[in-house]
């Protein structure tokens, strides 16, 4: 049976963060450590042709430079294999930016000074190259999903629109930067560096490398912000990796924000066709969708998935979804909190606005009108769905019904205007198979080890949540172990399966240890919470094993997870489908004279199935809807076309939001559990948060301005 409601507890690892006692990535200590600095690629394609490590090397402090000359040969990729390790050093350049060389020094300041020397000696053979997505650029189609006939439901439709959405691309920028600790322990590789899949991180770098991935240890016990940013292994891993090899001593790379744009993982810009139809009852009969974006040849970041979600938005029987990938010469786009949702619910529920507008009808009242029980893709039942609780909850606590239709009919006491929108957003309820051990002490500790990456997102807290839920256990004693290769087998966390996934498993922990323990005190009742009773039993510890499997999965998928495989399942189950859901109320005031844009305020209403963690469950749609409002009004990479380059590669230029930015957030959650995907009932919610917020805000303009803008970010330029 599914669980009950949990309660609020506080974020068990607050007060270390607090009082900095929380070791990140690159405050790992280590002894006698030797400071790194990439050397980045000054052309976008083409070739190195010379580098002189002289001149880095008569900087005083550099005690090594690392070249292409440094790596072995990599082998050549298996089409039948697994992925090829994510490449070192080498003469090829691919896009701007891309390391060509590592300096390493006895301090920061002569790794820079050495690094700026080399790059000003390097010599290079460029090539033509395409740096935006445009016409020009090689095209790729991909499988079309369809079902029903939409362009005959198009044309017999009685109101239809059609329009063009764009989203530009977009980095991460949290506050941690992407930093790599690597040092040498009895022949093994110690790594600690930020990651949201360690085991990835240690098969890439042991491919990379050539070495026996049993002699590779990578730990990321806390990560400073991800989101996608961190979810594969990265390139300067193995580079740095190979530079402790050689040194024989630790060396650390700290890689600069400016890097960071060119090198990391980052939001695809991506165009959105929609045609959208409905018949004269306000009924969607028909939805084709368009998805193109820019990609890189082999990237990983599909263009089908924006289908997966924009198909089961409502109750639409005609569906064509069809996408391509137009290939780039930059780094390869990856995962950004939403992915793919967040830009197909831009497009579509900003479509669905205009068509509410063309027919006369209320917003929320013809996204009422769509629900469904159905998964129109696949045909069978969607498990657990609740959005239209979520419209009906978010209007009444934001005083939907205060709302007048006509554009520009509502007034601020400051006389600025004031606009009301609404979107919802869905994303994908996935389950990867897995395993935890607890282990409960006699010496007052209960230690969980389980596969997972803290990313201050609170799956700490989560789990602890999870555990107190059924054990009578000392709160303060609970550990939790994350994130640590030598520790237990760890499967990426991303996709918000994380919560669904390692919080079933746990549960399933508790519940064997309390069987466990009722076995062995019999007909005994030892005063005390557990860790009590144990000390009177004379027993110093009970440990069990904890499993979780998605629907459908049977066996193999846990003695796959066991070897360090990621066993999957999701959202398209054997008998049903499962999404969570969220509607977003945006209301925004914009000055009649400058068209300055705030939002004064949102409303987030979330299905997410069962709460584990109510405090960090608000906490996470709070930073959703703040990345979201910064992401509407601001964030976007400048490209320049002519070298393939962020223009604006800082925190100065590339603008997120700000305190000043942010008005009240109101967030609910409707709590109800999805029996059918575990016995807990959770599915995740870290992506679910940003999906539909921007397009609330664009709906919410249109109806302060009478200005449809159909590209983000929208600016006061947009406006005047």
């Amino acid at each position: 049976m599914p669980s009950a409601p949990f309660p609020e507890i506080a974020r068990v690892d607050a007060r270390d963060k607090v009082l900095g006692r929380t070791l990140y990535a690159a405050d790992v200590p280590q002894t006698d450590p030797l400071h790194a600095m990439l050397v980045p690629a000054a052309i976008t394609r083409g070739r190195l042709v010379s580098l002189d490590p002289g001149v880095a090397g008569r900087v005083p402090g550099v005690v090594r430079v690392l070249t292409s000359d440094d790596f072995p040969v990599p082998p050549e990729p298996d089409p039948d294999g697994p992925p090829p390790p994510p490449p070192t050093l080498t003469a090829q350049i691919a896009y701007f930016g891309q390391p060509v060389a590592l300096v390493v020094a006895e301090s920061l300041e002569a790794a820079i000074e050495g690094a700026e020397a080399l790059a000003a000696s390097a010599t290079y053979e460029a090539e033509g190259f395409v740096a935006v997505l445009g016409a020009d650029s090689p095209r790729e189609e991909v499988e079309p999903r369809r079902v029903g006939d939409a362009e005959a439901a198009l044309a017999a439709a009685a109101t239809r629109i059609e329009d063009l959405y764009e989203i530009p691309v977009q980095h991460h920028n949290p506050i941690e930067l992407i930093a790599t600790s690597v040092r040498l322990s009895e022949g093994r590789l110690i790594i600690d560096e930020p990651q949201q899949g360690v085991d990835i991180a240690r098969f890439g770098v042991a491919g990379a490398l050539q070495m026996d991935p049993e002699a590779i240890t990578v730990r990321s016990a806390y990560i400073g912000g991800a989101f996608g940013q961190k979810g594969f292994a990265q390139r300067q891993t193995a580079i740095v990796a190979r530079a402790a090899i050689l040194t024989g001593r630790p060396v650390k790379l700290v890689t600069p924000r400016g890097q960071l744009f060119h090198l990391t993982y980052h939001r695809p810009a991506s165009r959105h066709q929609v045609r959208l139809g409905a018949d004269a009852g306000g009924r969607l009969t028909g939805l084709a969708y368009d998805a193109v974006q820019e990609n890189t040849p082999g990237g990983a970041f599909a263009a089908a998935d924006y289908h997966e979600g924009a198909g089961r938005l409502y109750g639409i029987e005609n569906y064509s979804g069809t996408a391509a990938d137009v290939f780039v010469d930059r780094h390869a786009p990856g995962y950004m909190r939403g992915t793919h949702p967040y830009g197909a619910c831009f497009a579509i529920e900003s479509a669905l606005d205009e068509l509410a507008i063309a027919s006369g009808r209320d917003p929320v009242e013809i996204r009422l009108a769509n629900d469904t029980a159905t998964d129109p893709l696949t045909g069978n039942p969607l498990s657990a769905r609740h959005l239209n609780a979520c419209l009906r909850e978010g209007a009444r606590r934001f005083g939907w019904e205060r709302r007048t239709a006509e554009t520009a009919s509502m007034w601020a006491e400051d006389g600025s205007i004031i606009g009301m929108g609404v979107a919802s957003g869905i994303f994908p309820a996935a389950v990867a198979a897995g395993e935890v051990t607890l282990r409960v002490s006699a010496n007052g500790t209960t230690r969980l080890i389980a596969s997972g990456h803290e990313m201050g997102q609170g799956i700490r807290t989560m789990l602890a949540n999870t555990i107190l839920q059924q054990l009578d256990v000392d709160p303060d004693g609970i550990e939790i172990v994350l994130g640590d290769t030598d520790a237990s087998p760890q499967f990426m966390t991303a996709g918000q399966w994380g919560t669904t996934s390692i919080v079933s498993a746990t549960a399933d922990a508790a519940a064997r240890l309390a069987a466990a323990y009722a076995e062995l005190a019999g007909e005994r009742t030892p005063a005390g919470n557990l860790n009590v009773r144990l000390a009177r039993l004379r027993r110093p510890y009970l440990e069990v094993k904890g499993r979780q499997k998605g629907p459908g999965q049977d066996a193999s998928a846990l003695e796959e997870f066991r070897q360090r495989g990621f066993p999957l399942a999701g959202p398209e189950y054997p008998q049903f489908t499962s999404m969570s859901h969220i509607a977003h109320f945006a209301e925004v005031h914009v000055e009649p004279t400058t068209r300055r844009v705030r939002v004064a305020r949102m409303v987030s209403i979330v299905d997410c199935g069962r709460v584990i963690s109510p405090r960090t469950a608000r906490s996470q749609v709070y930073g959703g809807v703040v990345w979201a409002i910064g992401h509407t009004l601001g964030e976007g990479s400048e490209i320049d076309p002519r070298f393939g380059g962020v223009l604006n590669d800082d925190l100065a230029d590339y603008v997120v939001a700000v305190n000043a930015d942010i008005g009240e957030i109101d967030v609910g959650f409707i709590d109800e559990p999805d029996p059918m995907i575990s016995d807990v009932g959770a599915k995740g919610l870290g992506e679910l948060t940003m999906v539909g917020a921007s397009a609330a805000i664009a709906n919410a303009i249109r109806h302060a301005t009478g200005r449809r803008i159909r590209k983000l970010p929208i600016r006061v330029d947009d406006l005047l």
